[in-house]
């Protein structure tokens, strides 16, 4: 059950697709909003199969309604939603929500209490609006691919969805600022982001170096863009991360390895160690190379150095710490059994935000939600037989 969970108060419609806007909805449904998943009649297939782990992952705690909302029908249901709803999240492209009716202006008119949220791939108007946005193509357009890699390799793509998961997480900050003020207006608002304002606004300090200092950064792979000595350093099984950042820290580095030397060394001094960078990672490589990475990540911890190891995603879920915190969470699945899916990863004192259903399948609470609505039985059956539900 949801209803002690700090948001069950909250009615939400996703109209989303693929990955941002899922996203942004878990975020409420997680946390105990009724969230209707509208369908198309057809079964949703962007972003993988129904039943595959992403799908899975993106969709749980919500109930789905397929719904055409091409059809006449279909909208008079829909409106009955608009007016039950607090929130609604969309990514269609703008045109697109125009010509079905379901823009800002024309629901705010239904129902001015409505939080509508719509997440694009480059904004709602400009040059670009009309365009169809991914994850990569943002990425790229918003500099990450310019700054991630080898120095010298050419643009890289980061390894996960950057652009498509901050676009979701900042759209539901940006959804509950806009619930928090309704509570004084009593009116809700549109708010709007996309892909490529979250890219942009997750090279965050690399973004900040040429807006302010004219610098246009470019890759620095596994080393910090401006903090030397930090990076990856060889062990004698592998490599570990180590992340020393001010001087008594890199003092206490240099004595943890045994290199207490190292600290007077003129071409290591604070204001030159950027200068230096090869010469220092050099050294401080000769010197872990020694020893394995468990024995160096517990002596460099002990002396207050942050130092880690560079897992794989199994070694990372099979970590004691990870397992401690629990964000590897349990739900069943009427049809694939028991799933583990990511969890939230904020904790909240007193409450437990669990993973509480499974992602329905296409139209699995049609009828429960249209009864809700205050359709009959023969209602539903009538819009079941014209291919509406």
């Amino acid at each position: 059950m949801s209803n002690n969970l700090p948001l069950s108060r909250f009615r939400a419609l996703d109209l989303t697709r693929v990955r941002a806007g899922p996203t942004a909805v878990r975020q409420f449904a997680d946390w105990g909003a009724e969230v209707v998943m509208v369908d198309a009649v057809e079964e949703r297939t962007l972003g993988g199969p129904r039943h595959g782990s992403d799908f899975q992952n993106l969709n749980r705690n919500k109930r789905s309604l397929r719904l055409d909302l091409k059809s006449e029908k279909g909208m008079e249901v829909f409106g009955r939603l608009v007016r039950w709803a607090d929130l609604l999240f969309e990514n269609f492209r703008p045109d697109v929500k125009h010509r079905l009716g379901i823009d800002f202006g024309t629901l705010h008119a239904i129902n001015p209490r409505l939080v509508y949220v719509s997440i694009s791939g480059f904004g709602q108007d400009g040059p670009y609006a009309l365009r169809p946005g991914l994850d990569q193509v943002a990425q790229g357009l918003g500099g990450m691919m310019s700054v991630t890699g080898l120095p010298g390799q050419g643009p890289v793509r980061a390894g996960i969805a950057v652009a498509d998961s901050s676009a979701g997480l900042y759209a539901a900050l940006g959804a509950m600022t806009a619930l928090l003020e309704r509570e004084a207006t009593g009116v809700g608002r549109w708010v709007k982001t996309s892909l490529l304002q979250a890219q942009i606004a997750m090279m965050d300090f690399q973004a900040a170096r040429w807006l302010v200092d004219g610098i246009v950064p470019g890759q620095a792979g596994n080393d910090h863009p401006t903090a030397v000595p930090m990076g990856l350093f060889p062990t004698a099984d592998g490599v570990i991360n180590v992340a020393p950042t001010g001087e008594p820290m890199f003092q206490a580095l240099c004595r943890a390895l045994g290199a207490p030397e190292l600290i007077d060394d003129p071409r290591f001094a604070p204001r030159e160690r950027v200068k230096h960078r090869a010469e220092i990672n050099a050294a401080l490589a000769a010197i872990t190379a020694k020893r394995i990475s468990a024995e160096w990540i517990e002596a460099l911890n002990a002396a207050g150095v942050p130092c880690g190891p560079v897992n794989t995603i199994d070694a990372t879920f099979a970590d004691p710490q990870v397992q401690s915190l629990g964000i590897a969470r349990k739900v069943e699945h009427p049809k694939l059994g028991e799933l583990t899916l990511v969890g939230q990863p904020i904790e909240m004192e007193g409450v437990d935000p669990a993973i509480r259903t499974a992602a329905p399948d296409p139209g699995q609470h049609s009828r429960e939600i249209l009864n809700e609505l205050g359709y009959s039985e023969a209602d539903i059956e009538a819009m079941a037989q014209a291919g509406v539900i």
